[in-house]
Parts: structure tokens; sequence; C-alpha cells
């Protein structure tokens, strides 16, 4: 491995906590040793952490082997050094962390519209959309299905070190890419990842790579990106005029994902906001429905079940408030939302009486000779505890549990 040294950004806390952005749902293939994040990304093994006042970055290239097309006997494979000449780490991780928006003025703004975002907003402060690769936010996506955080980290693990190239260690830990469409495309794979514990979901992403591979073209998934939010690299262009129901890129975006397996209306939001850059998307799960119901007074009328038109009328509403950046706003919501971010502050304070003689404070002998007593109270330790709750969604066997994304009211004879 050849490693950079590490470098930093300005970056306050307000403007991006990692520790929430990276742990909320988005992506699911970062991991934390100590105080340092790792994935495997862009051909590289990318590195961060942060202070009060700064973001650290730093990439690790591989060195890998490659042989010379008819090699000789003689000739052993020639080591090279994958370390581009122009290292554009620094771009990237401005684009995948999305540090382009003033995150204080967007929270400002959001909060003189919403008086709920106002209140909940301030104790999750920095969270970002991240700008994803399509395809990795897809294949997460659809293993989110009836699942929780961990374990989709876990499925995302296994997918990656099973089927996708090593970069290289950082200790003793391994970080493989993610596998392309044409590898998920094989006959092989689905049966394999039944036995990998993916599930019904094992299905689902063979088919989609299939999908992928040999019923669209080239670059059909990047094609449906918010053209204010290209890959990196790509010149930013306009997206069009914002309706209640989303620019019409992203309704386009939204229609084409649901024809993909195992991509409902929620899934095809989550990609569309995570992998897309359609902020105005507004992924509608459990967890909104419930902050829709307490905070924005749904639940009643007809809109009493999370029918079709419920999900649409979420999203409608949310964007009604937000504008274009919705699915942002209502992300923070979502993660104010999740047990593993309650906040529990667990302030250990030591309380010690120490006895000292008069002479060590100063004091005359002939006042007393009787010890002093001092309480001496200590703040050893104070912690934000954000622990995941893990909880068993699916059926032990894999099978597919019934679906109650969207029910229909039945209305009673008379």
């Amino acid at each position: 491995m050849r490693t950079n040294a590490w470098r930093k950004l300005p970056m306050s806390l307000t403007e991006l906590c990692l520790d929430t952005t990276l742990r909320c749902g988005q992506s699911f293939r970062w991991r934390k040793v100590e105080d340092t994040w790792s994935c495997a990304l862009h051909g590289r093994i990318l590195s961060l952490r942060q202070d009060a006042t700064h973001l650290y970055y730093q990439a690790s290239f591989s060195e890998r082997l490659v042989e010379p097309l008819t090699p000789p006997l003689s000739t052993p494979c020639s080591k090279i050094d994958s370390l581009p000449e122009d290292d554009d780490t620094e771009a990237l991780v401005h684009h995948y962390l999305n540090l382009g928006p003033n995150l204080t003025k967007l929270y400002e703004q959001w909060s003189s519209v919403d008086a709920n975002f106002k209140k909940k907003a301030p104790r999750f402060a920095g969270v970002r959309i991240l700008k994803q690769d399509a395809w990795e936010a897809l294949v997460g996506f659809i293993c989110s299905s009836n699942n929780n955080i961990i374990r989709i980290s876990q499925m995302m693990e296994k997918l990656c070190s099973h089927y996708g190239s090593l970069l290289g260690y950082i200790g003793t830990t391994p970080y493989h890419d993610l596998p392309s469409p044409i590898i998920l495309a094989d006959p092989k794979v689905e049966g394999q990842l039944r036995q990998l514990g993916f599930g019904y979901r094992a299905k689902y992403l063979y088919q989609t790579a299939v999908q992928i591979c040999h019923g669209h073209d080239e670059g059909w998934l990047d094609n449906l990106r918010n053209p204010e939010s290209p890959i990196m690299g790509q010149k930013v262009t306009a997206a069009g005029e914002m309706q209640p129901g989303g620019r019409a890129g992203y309704r386009v975006a939204h229609e084409e994902l649901l024809a993909l397996q195992g991509v409902g209306p929620k899934v095809a939001d989550c990609v569309c906001l995570m992998g897309l850059g359609w902020g105005e998307a507004v992924p509608v799960d459990t967890h909104v429905w419930q902050i829709a119901q307490r905070d924005y007074k749904f639940g009643k009328g007809k809109h009493s079940s999370l029918t079709k038109a419920t999900y649409d009328a979420v999203g409608d509403r949310f964007r009604s408030l937000w504008g274009k950046e919705a699915g942002w706003a209502h992300s923070v919501l979502f993660t104010a939302d999740l047990r593993a971010f309650s906040e529990r502050l667990s302030a250990k304070i030591e309380v010690n009486t120490v006895k000292v003689e008069a002479e060590s404070l100063g004091l005359k002998a002939a006042a007393t000779s009787a010890p002093v007593t001092e309480t001496k109270i200590e703040v050893l330790e104070t912690k934000i505890k954000r622990e995941f709750v893990e909880e068993e969604e699916e059926e032990q066997d894999g099978s597919i549990p019934s679906k109650t994304v969207f029910s229909a009211k039945r209305r009673k004879k008379t």
C-alpha cells in the first residue's frame, strides 16, 4: 500500500458530523476503528477523522501485480504503484461528503418554516446527504428491505469480500471494492448469496444486476442523475422547475427504478436521494410514517394508513415545506428518530473527601489543629452514548416476510 500523509480541511461539527452522517443509514460500508472511519472508495481506501475544527483525510492506494502479456518464464510479474500522479482525493472528499452547500444556512432556512425541525435539529447538527455512486446506493437499499443498519452493513461486507477487488489492508483488516453489476449478473450468484444469508434479497440483487447489464444501455443508471448533482468531474446543468411532486427528472428516475427487481417506492426514493442527487426525494418508511403521524397530523381521515396516496402526500407535504432539499431536511428528522441516536448524556462525577492539615491551607497553627475536610468534585467523563439496537425483522430462514408497505382501507358494509 502507498499511503498519503494526513491532510486537513477547516470544518466545524455544525457543518459536518462524521459520526452522524456515516451511521444514519445512508451508506453501509464505512468502518470505524477508534476515531477513524475508512471505506474502499473510487479505487482507494479513504480514511476520515474529525475534531472540533477540522476534517482530516488520508488515502491509501494499492500496489498490484501485473503480468506481461506474453511473459517469458524468466520474467517475474512486475509490481506497479497505482498512486496517481494527480491525486484527486481532496476533490473526492468534497464531492462524496457534499461539502458545497452551507449547512448552517440550510438548517436556519428549514427551521424558519417548520417549528418541529427547529426543535429537533440542534441536537443533530452536521448531517449531510452523501453523493454516493448510484450502483452502491441501489445495492445497499435493496439489502435494506425489512432489515436494520447492522445487518445491512454485514451483507454489504459479505458482498464486497466475496465478489469485490481487494484494495489492501489497514492493519489486518481487508478492504474490498464494491463488485460491479456484471459480476453479480453471473447465474451462480443468486445461490451463493442465499448461502451467505441474503435470503430473498439474493434474487433481487442478481436479477437487478442482469437488468442493468442486459436490459439497458451502458450508463443508464447514471443518466438518471440530477444534472445539478452530476458524477464527480462533470459539468453542472439546470434540472428544471420544481413542482409539488418534484422536478420532472426526479419523477422519471423514480419510475424507471421501480421497474427493477426488489425496488419499491421507498427504495426508489432512497436511491434517488442518496445515489442520484434528487434532493426532493422523500423516502417514507415506518420511521418517517411515525414522524408524519406524530408531528405533521397524518394518520387521520383519508391518510389514516400508509397507502400509495398517503406515501405521496407525505412527500408532497415535506416538499411544500423544504423545497428541492426536502429529502435532506427529512433525513435530519429521520436520524433524530433512530434509536441508535438517542442521546444519553452520562456524567460520572467522583467526589473525594480529602483531609488537609491546617498548615497546608495557610492557617495559623494556633487557630486549630484539627484537620480540614475538603470536598473535591471532578468530572471524569462526559460522553454521548450512541449504540445500535439490533432488531430481528426477517424470518430466520431468510424467506420473504409479509409486505406492509402499503395497506388498503376496507369499507364497512352498511
